[in-house]
Parts: structure tokens; C-alpha cells; sequence
């Protein structure tokens, strides 16, 4: 019997999960929760030591949970976070805390890395224009501010591509995640030697790219008797966890398209053909299989607004919840579901970590407009959850005048264990929202890879029409609609009249970033 890995470097933990490929059911799942560390406002760190240590713990809780030998995983797929900076020196030691893909502090690199490539050819070359998220900016701001670590680079690696070497040894990544750092040329899925070469990176810093299924490597002896692996387990190129979430929620094919809400919230949007927007307000990226490509609109700070509230503002719930042993947002979506769409008037502009899709504003903050003395608690659960599916829904309308087909829409992450969000997205997006019968998201999708990798299965759809069924359909509400409609013209134009106030904003605390 062959058992799959898939292994899930997140920005809250690690998740690994195990998947019998015979009977298709997940036999075991571990997760294991590392600390983010922000020195400065707009900042965010993580030690990748950290993720390694999550990532032995799962791998030997898997195995210990399904009690099955080590010997009967037969692959591992990776995936993770994007864009995180991890840099290594020539004894592959980590030189300094990986800077993570939240983090805001690179705005002058960006206009840096657009001044020396030029507007126009970098999203021709990267698809994408230069935005603090990606991993160039975070390299140029370490040659700028921090030259004696600079000098000791030997290779830059992303979050699960560290977690490769540890497990092989060896130095590779996959198109999907190299996407997202601005040094690849994602029309013909290899290194962009212009881009280096304007940047002054070496090519030599780069890891061997692979596509997603191909095997990159296997387990080492040593990492073998840590983990109870067995030695030469093959591990595949993997995804970044936006690209393994839409395999493992079967957007492979056009038409379908996934609305996922876990920390940050992404709209993903399958496509045969390189399709770039040239305002670069969506990211086009390499998908997890061979001839494809991928939109993706994201909010910065969509699960971790309904966090944010939480964890200030919803004590009572935490507190009745943890007596009660069930989560508190159970009761806070009791308690959304008391509140009318539109929340009276009441709108959320969820820009909590700055904004990326559609405004590309580091600055951004997060708004509650139209709150007045009528207004409930209730009304401002409701409101964070209406906010983050109008943000989404920005994403939507531009991928669909980029001539993208969007014919069916899948709910992931967090946000679609919620009947209410689901519904609320639905309204919002006015098309039915569809759930599957698999909610394991991005660690579920590397391992599917991992089964294309040793021949489980011929190709990722395969794979993906042999485990992947609808499960739930959830349809609009028309006079929710009429409502959503109305208020969301007012969403869209608060952005537009707050934007120099944000910047104004940033100017009194003296700067939004720090040396």
C-alpha cells in the first residue's frame, strides 16, 4: 500500500498530512505552531530553524498516529509560504531570519528594482510589477542595509525550498513558488538572466528549478533516522501554497476558479494560455503543471482580520468557547449571523497588513466606515466578514476582463468552514459557491504532486478526478445581492478617498519602515 507525504510550511505552522493513495482517504494530519516576529511596524520575521523543527515534529507524529513504517511513504510533496527570503552561506548555514511574504519594509526597493528593469519589461519578463511582497526586494534590502550578510550569500532559497535541503541536501525549487520572486521569467518558466544581471545577483545564488511533479531530490540517511522516513524517498518540486491549494481543491482546468480565505485570501483562476494584466493589479504566476499558468488576486489580510477582531475584541467569546470546547468563531459567526448583509450601513476595508490586490499600497490601513450608536458587535463580525469577500470580489472583476472564464467557484480555507461566509461570498460574488469533499488545502495538493512524481497517477488532473468531489452548493440570495451590490460601489470608492490619507498617516509616525 503507498502512502503519500504532504508537507505544508504555513506563516502560523507547519501541517503535515498523510494520504493513502489506495483507498484516497488522509489516514493522519500534525500541525505544529512557530512564532512571527515583527521588530518594527510593517516588518515580519521568521526563523527558518523554526520550520524545520515543526517539520521533523509532524513528519514523526504522521508516522507514529497511521502506525505505519516509514518505509510505506513512497513521495513527499512540499509547499509553503511565498516569497519568504531565506539566505544561506556556504556551509548552508542560515545567515539571518527569513523575511517573510507580509512583510512591507521594501517600498524603495521596489521602485529600485522598476527603475533598473524598467516598468514594461519587468511585467513582461516577471508578469508581475515590483511589489514589497516579493523576494528581490527583500535580497536588495539586505545588500543595502545589512552588506556584511550580503556578502556571505552562497544561495537564496524560498520557506519549503529550505525545507528541501534539509531533507536532501539538496538546492532546488519549482516554477509555481520561483514565480513569486521576481527573478524568474515566468512566460518561459526558467531564470531570468536580465533581471540578475540589472540586479547584480548571481545566477549561481539561484537552486536548480524543476517543475512542480519532478522529482528534486530524496531523504538523506541522516534525516531518515530523525524522522523515521526512509532513506531515498523521493521529494518532488512541490508548489507554493497558493498553486498546491488549487490542486488540491481541483482548479486545474479553465472555468474553475477557488476563493480561499486562511490568513491572506486569494482568488485563483486557472489558464492554458499566459494571460498578464499590464496594470500588474493581479499576479500571473506558473502553475503546478507542466503548460500553465495561474491569476491570482490576494488580500493581504483576510482570515487575519476575523483573527485580529478576535484576539482584541472577543474575549467573552474566547473565554465561553474555551469552556464550552469549541472554537470561538463559532460564536462569533452566531453572532454575524444576527446582523443584516450590508450590516446597516457598516463597511470594513480589511487592509490590515497594507493592500496588494487591487491597490498595491503598503500603506493601506484598515477602515470600520458608517459606524454610528446603532451599530452592534455583531455588526462588526459581520462587517470583517462582508469586507474580505468585497476585497475578493475586486479580484474577481479584473480577472474576468483579462477574458478569463470563471464558471464555477470553489470555497477553500479556513473562511469555507463557515456556512455564513460561504453564503456571504456567494451574495457578494453573485454565483454559487461550491465546496469539496477534502478540506486539507495545500499540503493535500503537494502530496497529490507527489503521486503524479512517482507514478501514482499519469498527470495532476488525473490525480485530481480521482479524489476530488463536490460536496456542497451554496447558492446567492437575490435580494443579498441587490444589497451587496449597492454597498460595494461605496467599498470600492473609500479606498480611492482615504489613499493620501494613508500616507499622511505613515508621514506623522515618521515612517511607516525602519532600518
Amino acid at each position: 500500500m503507498s502512502y503519500l507525504l504532504g508537507i505544508d510550511i504555513g506563516t502560523s505552522g507547519t501541517k503535515t498530512l498523510l494520504f493513502n493513495s489506495y483507498n484516497r482517504k488522509v489516514v493522519a494530519s500534525s500541525s505544529s505552531e512557530y512564532a512571527l516576529y515583527q521588530p518594527h511596524i510593517g516588518w515580519a520575521e521568521q526563523q527558518p530553524d523554526d520550520w524545520w523543527r515543526a517539520t521533523v515534529t509532524t513528519i514523526k507524529d504522521v508516522i507514529d498516529k497511521s502506525g505505519i513504517n516509514g518505509e510505506s511513504i513512497k513521495g513527499i510533496g512540499l509547499t509553503g509560504q511565498m516569497h519568504g527570503m531565506v539566505l544561506l552561506d556556504k556551509q548552508g548555514k542560515v545567515l539571518r531570519p527569513s523575511i517573510i511574504w507580509c512583510d512591507q519594509r521594501t517600498s524603495e526597493e521596489c521602485e529600485e528594482i522598476t527603475s533598473k528593469v524598467g516598468k514594461d519589461e519587468l511585467i513582461n519578463i516577471t508578469a508581475n510589477p515590483s511589489m514589497t511582497n516579493f523576494t528581490a526586494t527583500k535580497v536588495l534590502w539586505i545588500k543595502k542595509h545589512q552588506p556584511e550578510i550580503f556578502e556571505r550569500v552562497h544561495k537564496i532559497l524560498l520557506p519549503k525550498d529550505f525545507i528541501r535541503f534539509k531533507l536532501t541536501g539538496e538546492f532546488a525549487t519549482e516554477v509555481s513558488d520561483a514565480s513569486g520572486t521576481q527573478f524568474l521569467d515566468v512566460p518561459n518558466r526558467k531564470w531570468s538572466k536580465t533581471i540578475l544581471e540589472r540586479l547584480d545577483i548571481p545566477l549561481e545564488w539561484m537552486p536548480n528549478l524543476y517543475e512542480s511533479q519532478e522529482i528534486s531530490g530524496y531523504v538523506t540517511s541522516e534525516v531518515a533516522k530523525l524522522t523515521g522516513l526512509k532513506e531515498g524517498t523521493p521529494v518532488v518540486g512541490g508548489a507554493g501554497d497558493q498553486a498546491a491549494g488549487a490542486i488540491g481543491n481541483g482548479i486545474v482546468k479553465p472555468g474553475i476558479v477557488s476563493s480561499t480565505i486562511g490568513t491572506s485570501g486569494v482568488v485563483f483562476a486557472y489558464t492554458d494560455e499566459l494571460s498578464i494584466d499590464p496594470k500588474g493589479r493581479v499576479h500571473t504566476f506558473c502553475h503546478a503543471m507542466p503548460n500553465a499558468w495561474h491569476v491570482m488576486g490576494v488580500t493581504q489580510g483576510a482570515g487575519l482580520s476575523l483573527q485580529w477582531f478576535r484576539d482584541n475584541f472577543a474575549g467573552a467569546e474566547k473565554d465561553l468557547a474555551n469552556f464550552l470546547g469549541i472554537d470561538p468563531y463559532e460564536l462569533m459567526t452566531k453572532q454575524a449571523e444576527k446582523s443584516n448583509p450590508g450590516c446597516n450601513g457598516l463597511i470594513y476595508l480589511p487592509y490590515l497588513m497594507g493592500e496588494r490586490s487591487p491597490h498595491l499600497d503598503p500603506y493601506a490601513r484598515g477602515v470600520f466606515f458608517g459606524i454610528s450608536a446603532k451599530h452592534t458587535r455583531n455588526d462588526m463580525i459581520r462587517s470583517v466578514m462582508e469586507g474580505v469577500a468585497y476585497s475578493l470580489r475586486d479580484s474577481l472583476e479584473i480577472i474576468a476582463e483579462m477574458g478569463i472564464d470563471i464558471s464555477h467557484i470553489r470555497a477553500s480555507g479556513g473562511g469555507a468552514r463557515s456556512s455564513l461566509w460561504r453564503q456571504i461570498q456567494g451574495d457578494i460574488f453573485k454565483t454559487p459557491i461550491h465546496t469539496i469533499s477534502i478540506e486539507e488545502g495545500p499540503a493535500f495538493g503537494a502530496a497529490l504532486l507527489a503521486g503524479v512524481g512517482i507514478g501514482i497517477y499519469n498527470d495532476v488532473p488525473q490525480a485530481c478526478e480521482a479524489v476530488i468531489n463536490i460536496e456542497d452548493t451554496i447558492e446567492p440570495i437575490q435580494e443579498n445581492v441587490i444589497i451587496y451590490d449597492k454597498y460595494y460601489e461605496i467599498y470600492k470608492d473609500l479606498y480611492r478617498s482615504l489613499k493620501d490619507h494613508y500616507i499622511q498617516i505613515a508621514k506623522i509616525e515618521g515612517s511607516l519602515f525602519h532600518d
